[in-house]
């Protein structure tokens, strides 16, 4: 009987996986304490993001709140982009004040570059009668790459990591309103947001697509030694599993090194692990790769050759070919920079077999700022330690979690959602 229960139980938690779907919906902000002369890095840049993929852009450059998928633009007005470009334009200008409180707070000069980041949002679960349920919602800020500020959706406070950050977490605890208010954006109204983007895209985002793998080495930097690596690229959504296995028995995690997911420039995802092995290794690799578009995993067998050996150009101009841009997002590449010119961050010393740097660590964290209907939550002010309100009152037509007046908000109701400096 006990064995029929487990059975069931199993049988049950397939069923209520294929029952539902998790989904996301993120708002990303960031600002640089001064502009950097290279092209394509801004002082400011806003993104939304629905299940990883863009939805929506804005920069200090262009000043202009775009969609990044054509199903935003068909299925939105332009007074949807007009008040969600006023909205980023007034978060624009609330970072830029904050971005300098800050640095004053954490006594940093004004030649170096530092960053302030703001990531809010909710992910849910899709049923298949069309219903959605919150899961779990996010408001956060970071300084530097490094935990400043989060929000915590149980018990309505805010919790501070540093120091620095206590001053903010006492007056924007002291406004219950507001952290009611953030609550209600992250487990309501986000969701609402997700539910009707996922609606508008619908046919995109179901266009799951399986992976190609790969299986190659190269010389590594450790003498008589080979770094191989299994690639599996080109996969929507971004759920995988991949193993390097060894005469067909899989590799412990502790040997293999993993770059995690990374985005593809074309919405798809690549994953790739490695393991040193002896140069005159003779045993037989392969890589196990299963994703959810593949009726059985498909396996790619190393056919035991080093590919810069004699030809590593040519072998990764293939490569490079075949996996596409990586990290096209403006935003990894503001604080991919930022951060490693800073130290804060380090990129791996060991380029890949396509020639590119290994996964980067950039924690992202919560922005104060405003925003629009979608993306509105609280309407902070600035992280000064004063006990004024310093808010703007612009609409934005973005989601996140947090901080700002909607478009769809009374005056009133945006006003009562303004909260204390930091």
């Amino acid at each position: 009987m006990e064995l029929i229960k487990i059975c069931f139980l199993l049988l049950f938690g397939v069923v209520l996986q294929a029952e539902c779907e998790r989904h996301s919906l993120y708002y990303i902000y960031t600002a640089l304490s001064k502009p950097v002369s290279l092209p394509g890095i801004h002082e400011f840049t806003a993104m939304g993001l629905l299940d990883d993929r863009e939805i929506d852009y804005y920069n200090s450059q262009d000043k202009v709140k775009i969609p990044r998928q054509h199903w935003m633009k068909e299925n939105l007005t332009a007074d949807y982009w007009e008040k969600g470009t006023q909205s980023r334009k007034s978060k624009e200008q609330w970072f830029k004040v904050n971005v300098n409180i800050l640095m004053d707070r954490m006594r940093h000069n004004q030649s170096d570059v530092h960053v302030l980041q703001w990531r809010h949002g909710c992910e849910a679960e899709r049923h298949s009668d069309g219903s959605v349920r919150f899961v779990s919602g996010v408001d956060q800020y970071s300084y530097d790459g490094s935990d400043f500020l989060s929000f915590d959706d149980a018990t309505m406070q805010w919790v501070a990591p540093v120091d620095q950050a206590v001053p903010t977490k006492r007056k924007w605890d002291d406004v219950p309103i507001l952290n009611q208010y953030t609550k209600g954006y992250l487990e309501k109204e986000c969701v609402d947001w997700l539910s009707k983007f996922m609606t508008y895209g619908e046919e995109d985002l179901k266009k799951h697509t399986p992976p190609d793998v790969f299986a190659f080495a190269k010389r590594a930097t450790t003498p008589n030694k080979l770094t191989l690596t299994c690639m599996a690229t080109g996969f929507y959504p971004k759920d995988v599993t991949l193993n390097i296995r060894k005469n067909r028995i899989t590799l412990h995690d502790k040997e293999v090194n993993s770059t995690g997911v990374r985005p593809n420039s074309d919405g798809t995802y690549q994953l790739r692990k490695s393991v040193e092995i002896p140069e005159a290794e003779k045993a037989d690799y392969d890589c196990w790769v299963y994703h959810r578009t593949l009726k059985e995993p498909t396996i790619s067998v190393w056919d035991g050759r080093c590919s810069d050996c004699q030809t590593e150009a040519a072998f990764g101009g293939l490569i490079g070919g075949v996996i596409g841009a990586l990290f096209t997002l403006a935003v990894v590449a503001v604080v991919v920079f930022v951060l490693h010119k800073k130290g804060l961050i380090a990129r791996n010393a060991n380029p890949d077999a396509n020639g590119q740097n290994g996964p980067v660590n950039t924690p992202l964290m919560p922005a104060v700022g405003q925003q629009n209907s979608e993306e509105r939550g609280r309407s902070q002010g600035s992280l000064e330690e004063t006990n004024g309100l310093k808010t703007s009152n612009s609409s934005d037509s973005g989601h996140g979690s947090g901080n700002g007046s909607s478009d769809s908000s009374n005056e009133d109701v945006s006003k009562a959602k303004e909260s204390p400096t930091v």
